[in-house]
């Protein structure tokens, strides 16, 4: 059974930082592209991270440039997402979400990050 489970979220004031874990199982993991994904309420859910299969590439979406760091480890099969200095519109629902190369995805139930004062 294919499980990828977001923790880690909650409420935090601008400024702070919050730590999101992704745990995966139930497929090769280290076989996957891994992101992380957020949708704000009327908003469509938008990319915010990237990372390749051994983690030797990283991408992010130019809002949280110089601020997220996404990283994953394959031991563990686990994807993170260090968030510092957030601002109130960083505030979403924040997804993982597995890709490889042969068009199979799968999906977390998502995590709530409050950004605010």
């Amino acid at each position: 059974q294919v499980q990828l489970v977001e923790s880690g979220g909650g409420l935090v004031q601008p400024g702070g930082s919050l730590r999101l874990s992704c745990a995966a199982s139930g497929f090769a993991f280290s076989a996957y592209v891994m992101s992380w994904y957020r949708q704000a309420p009327g908003k469509e859910r938008e990319l915010v991270a990237t990372i390749t299969r051994i983690g030797g590439s990283t991408n992010y979406a130019d809002s949280v440039k110089g601020r997220f760091t996404i990283s994953r480890d394959n031991a563990k099969n686990t994807v993170y997402l260090q968030m510092n200095s957030l601002k109130p519109e960083d505030t979403a629902v924040y997804y993982c979400k597995a890709d490889n190369a042969w068009g199979v995805a799968y999906w977390g139930q998502g995590t709530q990050v409050t950004v605010s004062s």
